[in-house]
C-alpha cells in the first residue's frame, strides 16, 4: 500500500507589521538574531548614524559603524546593488541568518529601508533605554518604492506656536512613516512665526501672541535654518507657507502701510476666518510679498514656496485672479516653485505651480480644468486628511466642519482617484495637514496625528493593490508597543485592536 501524500508545505510569510505596506515581500521563514558583537556599515554617515544610535539605546550593543567598508556588516546599508525598480527613494532589504543587508540608489532609499527594519524586530528596539531583546528579524526580501514622489505633513505653527525643539520632534515621529515633505504654515491671521529682516515688525509685533491670547512666538532665520537642517538628516524637505491674500491680520496688524485704508487693524487671538485681505491695488503690496519670499527663498533648499490662497472671502474673484497673476512670476523670480491650495486654480496657473485640495467634495471644475493643462495636484481632502478633525463625537481635541475623521476613515480613499478630473498622473501625492486653533502642546500633536499620519502615508507610499483595510488594521495596531516604547501619546481608536504592550 502507498504511503499518504507528504503534507503541503505552508510559504513562509512576513509579520503583517510594517507600515506602509511594503510594494514586495518574500520571506524565507528563517530569522536573524542580532547580536552583541554586531558591526554596522553604511555607505551613508548620516543613515548609519542615525540607525546605530536607535540599537545601541535599546539593545546596549556597541554596534560599531564603519562607514564605507569594504567588507559588509553584520548590518550593511549599500549604495550598490539595489534593483533599479526602487528608483531614487526605495530600498531592498535582505535579511537572513547572518545578518541584514539594505540596498538603495540614494541615501533617502537606506532611510526609508532603516525605518522598515526597525518595524521588523521587537517594538522595545524604539526605547531609550537598554531592554533584554532578543533582537530578532524575520527572513527573507523585501523591495519597496513609493507610489507618490510627494507624502506630506503640514503643522500650523501660526495658530499656536511650536518650538524648534517640539518641530523637530515631530520631524523624528513622521519620519518613521516615510514622510519626505514638512510644511510650515508660518503666517496666519494669529500670528507670523518667520523673522524677515526687512520687514521686522511681521514677528516682534505680529508673531507676539496666537490663539486664545498666550505669547506667541517666532522663528529667528537661524531657527528656521535649524529645522530645515533637522528635517533633512531626516530626508524631508521643508516647504515653508506665508498665506495670502487673506489670513494676513498680523502682517496687516504689524504695518499700517499695507492696508488699503492706511490704518492697522489690531492684533487678532480668535479663530474666525475669511475676514482679512492684502491690498490687492496698492505697489507696495507686491514690493512686500517680493521681500518676504526673497528673503524666505534665500533661506529654503527646498523647490516650493506655499502661497496659500485659502478663504479669500474679502477679496473680490477678479481681485484675486490679479493676485494670483502677479504672485506667480514674484515666486519664479526667486528661483521657486510656487504651492498653494486649490483655491488658486482660479487664476491661471503656471506649470510649475502645485495645487493642494483641501475641499470636502469630490468635484472642482477649475482644479480640474487646471489638471488637464497640467498642474499637480497634492491631496488633503478636510474629510479624510485633516489631521485636526475629532475622531468622533467623544474626543476633546479638534473640530468637526468636515466631520469625524476615524482612523479607517483616513485610510479609506483612493489619491489617485478621489477628485474627478484629478486622476492619475496629475496627482503628486498626499499630505495630511494639522491646523492647531485646538492644539497647544507636543502631547496634543501625537494624539491627533497617530494613529492617522500613518494611515495617510500608507495611501501616499504603498502601491494601491496594497491597500486592505482588514490588513493595515492588523500592521497598524502592532504599532502600539512602539509609540508605548517611545511615549508617543497617541489615541487608542475603538477600530484597531491593539496588542499588549500598546
Amino acid at each position: 500500500m502507498l504511503g499518504s501524500p507528504a503534507p503541503a508545505i505552508a510559504a513562509a510569510t512576513f509579520p503583517n507589521v510594517v507600515v506602509p505596506a511594503p510594494a514586495s515581500e518574500v520571506a524565507t521563514g528563517t530569522t536573524f538574531t542580532l547580536a552583541s558583537s554586531a558591526t554596522v556599515t553604511s555607505d551613508d554617515a548620516n543613515v548609519g548614524g542615525y540607525l546605530a544610535a536607535i540599537l545601541r539605546k535599546s539593545t546596549g550593543y556597541a554596534l560599531p559603524l564603519t562607514v564605507g567598508a569594504t567588507t559588509p556588516g553584520t548590518i550593511a546599508l549599500s549604495l550598490s546593488g539595489a534593483p533599479s525598480s526602487v528608483g531614487t527613494e526605495g530600498y531592498q532589504l535582505v535579511s537572513s541568518p547572518t545578518g541584514v543587508v539594505i540596498r538603495a540608489t540614494q541615501a533617502t532609499g537606506l532611510f526609508h529601508g532603516v525605518q522598515t527594519l526597525l518595524q521588523l524586530m521587537p517594538a522595545s528596539v524604539m526605547s531609550s533605554a537598554v531592554k533584554p531583546g532578543p533582537w530578532t528579524v524575520p527572513g527573507g526580501t523585501i523591495t519597496d518604492w513609493p507610489r507618490f514622489g510627494y507624502r506630506g505633513a503640514m503643522l500650523d505653527v501660526a495658530r499656536h506656536f511650536f518650538s524648534v525643539a517640539q518641530v523637530e520632534h515631530y520631524i523624528d515621529e513622521m519620519a518613521l512613516y516615510k514622510v519626505n515633505y514638512l510644511h510650515l504654515h508660518l503666517s496666519d491671521d494669529q500670528g507670523w512665526r518667520i523673522v524677515i529682516n526687512s520687514w521686522p515688525n511681521l514677528a516682534t509685533h505680529g508673531g507676539s501672541t496666537e490663539v486664545g491670547g498666550g505669547a506667541g512666538g517666532y522663528y529667528t532665520q537661524a531657527d528656521y535654518q535649524a529645522i530645515i537642517a533637522y528635517a533633512s538628516s531626516r530626508y524631508i524637505t521643508v516647504v515653508p507657507e506665508i498665506d495670502m491674500p487673506g489670513h494676513t491680520n498680523a502682517a496687516l496688524s504689524s504695518y499700517a502701510s499695507l492696508n488699503c485704508n492706511g490704518v492697522a487693524p489690531g492684533l487678532y487671538t480668535g479663530t474666525d476666518v475669511g475676514f482679512s485681505s492684502l491690498c490687492v491695488s496698492l505697489a507696495l503690496t507686491y514690493t512686500f510679498i517680493d521681500q518676504v519670499v526673497g528673503e524666505l527663498a534665500a533661506l529654503t533648499p527646498g523647490p516650493y514656496i506655499h502661497i496659500g490662497g485659502d478663504e479669500a472671502s474679502s477679496t473680490s474673484a477678479s481681485d484675486y485672479q490679479t493676485f494670483i497673476n502677479k504672485v506667480q512670476p514674484i515666486v519664479a523670480a526667486h528661483g521657486k516653485a510656487v504651492m498653494g491650495w486649490h483655491n488658486i486654480a482660479a487664476a491661471p496657473l503656471a506649470s510649475s505651480t502645485l495645487a493642494q485640495f483641501w475641499d470636502t467634495n469630490k468635484s472642482n471644475s477649475a482644479l480640474a480644468a487646471a489638471a488637464a493643462n497640467g498642474t499637480k495636484v497634492v491631496m488633503s481632502p478636510a474629510n479624510h486628511a485633516y489631521l485636526d478633525m475629532k475622531y468622533t463625537r467623544k474626543t476633546k481635541l479638534g473640530q468637526n466642519w468636515a466631520g469625524y475623521v476615524e482612523v479607517n476613515t483616513a485610510y479609506g480613499w483612493d489619491p489617485g482617484n478621489y477628485v474627478s478630473g484629478v486622476t492619475g498622473s496629475s496627482v503628486a501625492g498626499v499630505e495630511a495637514p494639522l491646523w492647531t486653533e485646538t492644539i497647544v502642546t507636543s502631547a496634543d500633536i501625537d494624539q491627533m496625528a497617530f494613529p492617522r499620519l500613518p494611515a495617510l502615508m500608507e495611501l501616499g507610499w504603498s502601491q494601491y493593490s496594497t491597500h486592505n483595510t482588514t490588513s493595515f488594521d492588523q500592521r497598524l495596531g502592532a504599532q502600539g508597543p512602539r509609540w508605548a516604547a517611545m511615549g508617543v501619546n497617541y489615541y487608542k481608536s475603538t477600530q484597531i485592536t491593539w496588542p499588549s504592550g500598546s
